[in-house]
């Protein structure tokens, strides 16, 4: 699965525990009629992925969807979800590669001005 969309901002690399776990999350704007902030974390090796881009980049990050059972201290069994990036790339923006290409010379029927024809222009 992938996800695509503005970076809103990226979080520092933290530590967590004895044993050295490392995460670091982003937050993705989707480009949508109803946009959506999208909370992505990479972990261990894949935070420095993250070294590299800056708020603003459209991107496109590839992700996984994670989920635990945990078992509270009453009991009750309680589910979590969260989604991991494993590749994130630079894209064009969407808006942006969905325009035309601006038109030449040609396609609007502008005369070379460095040839001598005469102007027809009324004025």
């Amino acid at each position: 699965m992938n996800i695509s969309g503005k970076i809103k901002l990226i979080g520092e690399t933290k530590e967590y525990g004895s044993n050295g776990f490392r995460k670091r999350e982003i937050v993705i704007t989707t480009q949508e009629q109803y946009p959506q902030n999208i909370l992505i974390e990479f972990i261990q090796d894949r935070t420095s992925l993250l070294d590299s881009f800056q708020a603003d980049d459209f991107v496109k990050i590839d992700i996984n969807l994670r989920g635990r059972e945990w078992t509270n201290q009453q009991g009750e069994l309680k589910y979590f979800n969260s989604i991991q990036g494993w590749r994130i790339e630079k894209v064009v923006d969407e808006f942006e590669s969905q325009l035309p290409p601006l038109p030449t010379k040609e396609d609007l029927n502008i005369p070379d001005s460095s040839t001598n024809e005469p102007d027809d222009l009324p004025f």
